[in-house]
């Protein structure tokens, strides 16, 4: 069985952050969990102290754990179900935002 991570870079609305996280956090992860493959979600917010200076876009992240062999199954529900009555999309969510799909490469280091 594949194990992948979907990152999901995202920004509220301006001005619009206590709905964001509201509809994010216990709606719009629930929803993803429903699709095929997703076992594990966790939000996470841009801390003020950085390791280094630069243009930091993304506010949010999310860490969907995804295992499945054929990722393509999740990618195809996940495209089908956005926007609709099963994964409703919230206003204030930005229209700009970054999804990616990792696999791992080595096993988990643990110290």
């Amino acid at each position: 069985m594949g194990k992948y991570n979907l990152i999901a870079l995202t920004n509220p609305v301006d001005g619009r952050d206590d709905e964001f996280n509201d509809w994010y956090t216990n709606e719009h992860l629930d929803d993803v969990l429903k699709l095929p493959g997703m076992v594990a979600a966790q939000r996470f917010c841009l801390n003020d102290v950085q390791h280094r200076k630069g243009l930091l876009e993304w506010k949010y992240m999310a860490i969907y754990e995804i295992e499945i062999d054929d990722i393509s199954e999740t990618l195809g529900a996940l495209a089908a179900a956005s926007g609709t009555d099963a994964m409703k999309l919230s206003p204030a969510l930005s229209d700009q935002r970054m999804v990616w799909i990792y696999k791992p490469i080595t096993g988990r280091v643990v110290r």
